[in-house]
């Protein structure tokens, strides 16, 4: 009887070690499936079940962690008022998070909440966050090392310890400012959009009207159309309510299609590289099939609303080149980009390269005389 006794209580203890070490290996296995990865030609990030974590551009860091939550959720949660101060919030719990669709240079993040999340793989690594009809609490927790500079109830910089630069900017209706953590704080509303948008360096004159055009409601979209390993792929931001799409139409013609509910004529920008458009040193831009007029100042492309469709080279290098377009008014709009086919043709005579085209007029002096 003591022999039977001894070996019950032999087996209870050796059950009740074994439980905790299979629920520690079930959890363990939980969160290792709960943790996804994205790595893409410019954007690097993961997902940890409730937040966006270790998000880089081209290998530097901007956010540490990404969390966003529904201002009721969190004033609930807390027991706070709603006229809490944008500035105390600095522990948000994060709705859960995992990657959902993907294309060539996007991805989207699903949460279990009205927000949407979408990384997109371009030079610029844009994050958006959209409120999705609902009001949202964003939290951005910076690197190590990085500065925060507010620029106005909109928009702020982020500036790693390496002089990256990020700007956070609030498109619609919200704010955002530094929280008393020292990281990012903002508060969205309706279909207001909260965007990282990543420079390599310092912001370039051109990045600055870009984004200020952002934050004060001007620029409805901006697209990217690209080579990328041998292949032609296409990255378009929406800013604002709007379907956007771009993609290379035609040998040396790239397409941007804007449709958007709101009539009120708007500022979109495109970047294509010389492989999507042949030549970047003489474009013609068309809207709709009309040709555009060329803007020689941001006034003047700004004019373009209401009016008529104008267009403005603002960086240009040897191998891309970025535009804006004034579009007058909106439903559907067609804006459509084309370039040469790279080779010079620009001195001369036409359709001559300059060696070429002294040749043939040696030639013809020749036969004059003998004529």
């Amino acid at each position: 009887m003591k022999r039977a006794v001894a070996v019950t209580m032999a087996l209870l203890l050796v059950t009740a070690t074994a439980l905790p070490a299979a629920a520690a290996s079930t959890n363990a296995a939980a969160s290792t499936q709960s943790a996804e990865a994205y790595t893409g030609a410019h954007v690097s990030f993961q997902t940890n079940g409730s937040a966006i974590t270790d998000y880089a551009v081209d290998g530097e860091l901007f956010a540490e962690n990404v969390s966003v939550e529904s201002q009721s959720a969190y004033e609930s949660r807390l027991g706070v008022d709603a006229d809490v101060r944008l500035s105390a919030v600095t522990s948000l719990q994060g709705t859960s998070t995992s990657l959902g669709a993907q294309s060539s240079a996007t991805v989207t993040v699903e949460t279990s909440g009205s927000s949407t999340v979408r990384a997109h793989d371009n030079e610029h690594g844009h994050l958006v966050v959209d409120a999705g009809d609902g009001s949202q609490y964003v939290q951005i927790d910076v690197p190590d090392g990085a500065t925060v500079e507010q620029q106005s109830d909109s928009q702020l910089v982020i500036e790693t310890e390496n002089g990256s630069t990020g700007s956070v900017i609030v498109a619609g209706d919200g704010e955002v400012t530094t929280n008393d953590a020292g990281n990012v704080a903002a508060s969205l509303s309706g279909d207001a959009k909260l965007v990282l948008r990543t420079h390599s360096d310092s912001q370039s004159d051109a990045d600055q009207q870009i984004e200020e055009y952002v934050a004060n409601g001007t620029m409805a979209a901006e697209a990217y159309v690209t080579e990328r390993g041998g292949e032609i792929t296409s990255s378009a931001v929406a800013y604002q309510a709007a379907t956007v799409e771009a993609s290379q139409s035609a040998s040396n013609e790239v397409t941007m299609t804007v449709d958007r509910a709101q009539s009120q004529g708007k500022i979109v920008a495109m970047t294509v590289s010389k492989e999507a458009i042949g030549s970047v040193d003489d474009l013609d831009v068309a809207v709709d099939g009309n040709a555009a007029v060329k803007a020689e100042s941001y006034s003047e492309l700004e004019g373009a609303i209401g009016n008529e469709p104008r267009y403005m080279v603002v960086s240009e290098t040897s191998a891309s080149a970025t535009v804006l377009v004034g579009i007058d008014h909106f439903s559907e709009r067609e804006v459509t980009m084309s370039g040469g086919d790279g080779s010079d043709s620009s001195d001369g005579l036409p359709g001559f390269g300059v060696l070429p085209a002294l040749v043939a007029l040696l030639g013809a002096v020749g036969l004059a005389r003998r004529t």
